[in-house]
Formats: C-alpha cells, structure tokens, sequence
C-alpha cells in the first residue's frame, strides 16, 4: 500500500514514483502538496474537509474541487485505510477490527461505547518493544512502527464503519466517537513523528476536530518523549506506571531501567504546565501477590505526592502463558479505598469486549517479530512474583 516512511515526514509527497496517501498529511502536509501542485491553500482545506468530515474516499465525489485537480489527485494521490481481516462486536457492544498493516503484520483498533462517550483506542506500532510481562502485545514482540496515515486510518476507518452501522439499523448515529486514545498496541512516544501527526490531524478543526481533553497518549516513560510532547502538542497524558518502586517496576515495565521512577515523577510535573488537564492519569493492572499489598498501595501514595493525578486500576486480563493471575475483588477495592483515603481520585476500570480479547492488555494483532523476543521470554511471570515476594 502506498505510503509515507516510518518517521511521519508530511514532506514524503515530494517523492516521485509513488501516490501518496492524503489520510497521512497534516494542514501544513496538504498546503504544501498543493502549493507544489500549483493549488491555492484553501484546496488543502477543502480536501482536508472532505477527507476526514465526510470520510470519502472518491475523488470525482468531491464537487467543489475543481476538475482538474481531481485529475491530478487521481493520478499522484490515494485515500486508503488498511484491509479489514476480521471485525468482532462483543456482548457489550465493544466492536474490534484487525487491520491488515502488510508484511504479515496485523494491528487492532477497538471501540467502547458509552452512555456518554464513544471512545477508539488506535494503535501505533505492529508489536511493541518495550515488553511489559503483563502485556499481550509486548509478547509478540516488535516490527515496525506505523506510518502516520496508518495510525489515521483506524479513526477514518471507525467513523465510516459505525455510521454504515447506524444507517443499516435505521437509528441515529449516536456512537459517534468523541474521544481517542492512544493505547493500542505499541508505545506511541516511541513512534513519535506519526503519532505527532496523526494527533495534529486529529485535532484540526477541518478534520475531526477533537478537544485536546478527549484525546489521550498513553506511555509507559519515555521520558525525553514526554517533554517534547509538552511542547509540540500536549494532549491528555496516562501513564502505565504498574508498580510503586523501581525494583518491581524494572521487572513489570522494562523502561523503567532506562528512565527509573523519579525522572517520570518530575517529568510528569513538567507536563502538567502545559497540559489540558490539570492532572496526570496513571493506569495501574492489578496482579495478585505481586504489586497489590497495602504497602504497594502506600508506596504509591508517597511516590505521587507531588503529582497532581487520579488512577485508573485495571484488573488483570490474563492470556496464555503470563504466568500472572488477576488480583481478587476485595483486594481491588481494598486498595482502591487506600488511594481514596489519601485524598487520590481512583477508579476500577470496568473490563470491556473480553470476550473477543479486546480488553487492556489483550490487544495482539499479529507480528513478524523482528526482535526475537518470545525466543528469549522465559518464565518472566514467575520472575516478577520472586521479585515481589522478596521484598
């Protein structure tokens, strides 16, 4: 499929020989493919409109160009999402699609209806390298990263599907997605330039429009990242912190070696300068016997003290061969009730669309893993719980 190269570059459309795929070009990306067409800037406006609003694909649909320059972006421009391999609806209405990347890659894009809300979770990398043990896509290992117009494609996708959805029911198109998240597979800072791109198209008000609130980037502490998001687009930030000391999260979230606790605690601070929200959200799975004790729950009450924040406990989505088990209920809100008494707003994520493994933690698509990781996995499950135990 035609493309832009894995940095995101909204320059690619300079390269001869090749069509490019408009769903990857930000504002400034489209202004400048038009300019080098010959094109007033108020074409990219219009194509952006009629690119990402009316979700349409077909250039000869798009009236208000004018015929010549739909002939041109017939022969130099595509408007393609990935192929669907396969589109689940769980009991709950949680609808998930596995998306064809190439290569023998697939990705998975989710979507979580609300009362209130409809909420994507995109992803954006095939695989993961950051290998957190309780993570199904950081078993499979890791890729490649994904182009900008494949990250944009799960939400181009999405809006088109759910409305075909509601006009074959004969119902209002009240799934309408109102926020995304970036909490599929993969670690989005560590495909920054497309993630940073798809954001900014995500977020014009010619495309989708969506309020930096209701849209999250979601990280397990790329640290430096984190600070360059600060200042090229802040958006809502969630972290996956997991574990309340450096020892434990070294074994549960492997970054933590490369960007321990305290550096992620002050860059968390940092963020919040300028962010849309005035606290971060960190998201923490709950495993039993492993980082679930009233003394994990008052570790974590010290280590945030100076972090304006909530949580977001996730009980544990078990997959074959973790080796990790799902906290109980009543030590789930046992440890919830700690937070709350210090004073931290906490909350139990409800599981979602596991009954087609589209719940946190179960995402896995399909990878060609370059990494070799599950060869060198091991026991890592029974490592962790050693690892707790001794402490």
């Amino acid at each position: 499929m035609p493309g832009q190269p894995a940095s995101g570059d909204a320059a690619a459309p300079s390269h001869e020989g090749r069509r490019v795929n408009l769903l990857g070009l930000d504002a400034d990306g489209l202004a400048r493919l038009c300019a080098q067409w010959g094109q007033k800037p108020f074409r990219a406006r219009q194509l952006m409109r009629w690119l990402h609003q009316r979700g349409q694909a077909d250039f000869d649909a798009m009236t208000d160009l004018a015929r010549e320059f739909r002939e041109l972006l017939r022969e130099r421009a595509v408007v393609e999402a990935p192929a669907v391999i396969s589109d689940h609806v769980s009991a709950d209405g949680t609808r998930k699609w596995l998306l064809d990347v190439g290569g023998g890659n697939a990705v998975e894009t989710v979507f979580i209806p609300e009362t209130d809300r409809g909420t994507l979770c995109v992803s954006t990398q095939a695989g993961c390298a950051v290998n957190c043990v309780f993570c199904s896509t950081g078993k499979q290992g890791f890729s490649r990263n994904l182009d900008t117009h494949e990250i944009v494609a799960q939400l181009w996708h999405a809006n088109r599907a759910l409305g075909a959805y509601a006009r074959e029911k004969g119902v209002a198109e009240d799934r309408v997605i109102s926020n995304v998240v970036f909490m599929g597979m993969g670690e989005p800072l560590q495909n920054y330039a497309a993630t940073l791109t798809a954001l900014r198209i995500m977020l014009d008000d010619n495309a989708y429009g969506l309020s930096r609130r209701r849209v999250t980037v979601s990280t397990s502490g790329v640290v430096p990242m984190i600070d360059r998001l600060r200042e090229d687009c802040p958006v809502a930030l969630a972290v996956s912190l997991h574990a309340p000391n450096d020892v434990l999260r070294d074994e549960l979230v492997p970054l933590n070696r490369k960007y321990p606790l305290a550096e992620l605690m002050a860059a968390c601070s940092r963020y919040l300068e300028s962010a849309p929200r005035d606290f971060i959200t960190f998201e923490y799975v709950m495993l039993d016997g492993v980082n679930d004790s009233d003394r994990h729950a008052e570790e974590l009450v010290e280590l945030v003290r100076t972090v304006p924040c909530k949580f977001n406990l996730i009980p544990f989505n078990p997959f074959p061969g973790s080796g990790l088990r799902k906290s109980r209920p009543e030590r789930i809100k046992a440890f919830a009730q700690r937070l709350v008494d210090a004073g931290i707003v906490t909350t139990v994520r409800r599981t979602r669309g596991d009954d087609i493994d589209a719940a946190c933690g179960q995402l896995a698509g399909e990878v060609q893993d370059r990494t070799r990781l599950r060869e060198r996995m091991g026991a890592r499950g029974r490592k962790v719980i050693a690892v707790s135990e001794a402490r």
